[in-house]
């Protein structure tokens, strides 16, 4: 199933969260916390603005991003797991 989102909507898929510290214990699933940072999957066609015109995105298709842990919508499509949420909600693009 193909999802896209809404006007400045994007779907963004989570990154795996870590199961070991920097020290090498090993956490259990009950001390994990949310990974914050996920992949861009796909974008909405940007806002609608009082123009008419539609607004652009600092983000695109690919880019590795950092959200708040509790932003965004979680969603299931075909036993995998994303999240929507507005591009505004998006704190930071990740540059290697």
């Amino acid at each position: 199933m193909k999802i896209k989102p809404l006007a400045d909507k994007v779907l963004i898929k989570r990154l795996e969260a870590e199961t070991t510290t920097k020290g090498g214990i090993v956490l259990p699933d009950t001390a994990k916390e949310k990974p914050r940072r996920g992949k861009i999957v796909s974008i909405g066609d940007g806002k609608l603005l009082e123009d008419g015109s539609r607004g652009t995105f600092q983000v695109k298709k690919g880019d590795l991003v950092l959200f708040s842990s509790y932003g965004g919508t979680e969603i299931k499509i075909d036993r995998e797991e994303y999240l929507i949420m507005e591009e505004s909600e998006i704190l930071a693009v990740l540059e290697s």
